[in-house]
């Protein structure tokens, strides 16, 4: 896992061809606005949350971001425990992002 500030996460990410956005916020927060193209799952719903990133394709990097950087923090490391080695905490997450947000 690896914090990264605003700059560094958008200046990879766009970088990236395997690059995916991963969005850990409740389906109602996102309506507020989210980065394009993201991959919404829950944190919240913790049992679903784990079932979905079994899911994933381990070989993706991972561009994970929440409100504030907290539970994409969290998500990060809970990635990393089951074998996704490439995830990006958004650190401040969407309440400071700079970039642009579909809402």
């Amino acid at each position: 896992m690896a914090d990264l500030s605003q700059g560094e996460w958008a200046e990879k990410l766009s970088k990236d061809p395997n690059a995916v956005v991963l969005d850990v916020r409740t389906e109602e927060e996102m309506e507020e606005g989210y980065i394009p193209d993201a991959l919404n799952i829950d944190i919240y719903q913790p049992q679903e949350f784990m079932e979905e990133l079994e899911q994933l394709d381990k070989s993706k990097h991972y561009y994970v971001y929440c409100r504030s950087g907290n539970r994409s923090r969290q998500a990060c490391a809970l990635m990393n425990s089951i074998g996704i080695a490439n995830a990006f905490n958004l650190e401040g997450g969407v309440l400071e992002w700079e970039g642009d947000l579909i809402e």
